[in-house]
């Protein structure tokens, strides 16, 4: 699978291939032989060279988002880009025509709600605040739109898929 990985004004190209338990990845030319595993969602471990790595991952929109990555006391967006998928699909397709969903990666606590029915939303506004893993991540509007549905409540325990909100 061959994939952009913008972080922040830097973009590598990323070639992963999976083997078990094992991932071959080319980075920029760079090759690791990396054993995995996620042991609990968003969660994983890279054994490389003798040495574990942990990344806690949360991505911060339903679908076609930044991803926020802990490794360590290192901390960063990424965003993955599938130019398959690009070629595939006009401009603003990721949700143009339908609903969006802003959906948990994982397990949490809502703190806050920062939109309401009826809201107008540009695409990267921050509308839900999910602590998890002592993290708040600030949830973003994946589109401009109208705010249709906010299930979410503060204070109220999400587990990962929930569907928060949705605009139209």
């Amino acid at each position: 699978m061959k994939l952009q990985a913008d972080i922040g004004d830097e973009s590598l190209e990323v070639e992963l291939e999976r083997e078990g338990a094992k991932v071959l990845a080319d980075v920029d030319g760079r090759k690791y032989e990396l054993e995995t595993s996620e042991p609990e969602p968003g969660i994983f471990l890279f054994k490389h060279e003798g040495r574990i790595y942990e990344a806690a991952v949360t991505s911060a929109v339903a679908a076609g988002g930044e991803t926020h990555v802990r490794i360590g006391r290192h901390e960063f967006n990424l965003r993955l880009i599938d130019p398959k998928r690009l070629r595939s699909s006009g401009p603003g397709a990721d949700h143009a025509d339908g609903p969006a969903e802003i959906k948990t990666a994982m397990p949490g606590k809502v703190v806050r709600v920062l939109i309401s029915v009826g809201d107008e939303v540009e695409k990267g506004d921050g509308v839900i605040v999910v602590e998890a893993m002592k993290m708040q991540n600030e949830l973003k509007a994946p589109k401009s739109g109208v705010v249709k549905e906010v299930r979410a409540q503060e204070g109220a325990t999400v587990a990962a898929g929930d569907i928060l909100a949705t605009i139209e």
